[in-house]
């Protein structure tokens, strides 16, 4: 009976450890793998894809909700509500670019008044190079 039972010196039985924690991760490194079998994006799935994508999903997760956190500390608010994950994604280039088609709802539009609609300044609608001639 090899290798079974407790071996001399072994000491206690390890606790389990999950692979999130193993990686030192919040998000569910077991469900995404479960989730990436049963989509059937292929055959097989490594054992680090999962952890990969969910460290990915977890920076992008931490990205947006800084600077949603950061949008509702402006407008004097403690609780992060759609409007400021909208504002929080439009001011950010890259995020902006990643989420360029995506519809958030309830978020609203950014704040954008267009020059040709903004009312004349008295005396800007002279020609000002007629001094150069």
């Amino acid at each position: 009976m090899a290798g079974r039972g407790k071996s001399v010196g072994a000491g206690a039985l390890k606790k389990a450890q999950s692979r999130s924690s193993k990686a030192g991760l919040q998000f569910p490194v077991g469900r995404i793998t479960r989730f990436l079998k049963a989509g059937k994006y292929a055959e097989r799935v490594g054992a680090g894809a999962p952890v990969y994508l969910a460290a990915v999903l977890e920076y992008l997760a931490a990205e947006v909700l800084e600077l949603a956190g950061n949008a509702a500390r402006d407008n004097k608010k403690s609780r992060i509500v759609p409007r400021h994950i909208q504002l929080a994604v439009r001011n950010d280039e890259e995020l902006s670019k990643l989420l360029g088609d995506v519809t958030i709802a309830n978020g609203g539009v950014l704040p954008n008044i267009h020059n040709t609609l903004l009312p004349k300044r008295p005396g800007a609608s002279k020609d000002t190079h007629a001094e150069d001639d």
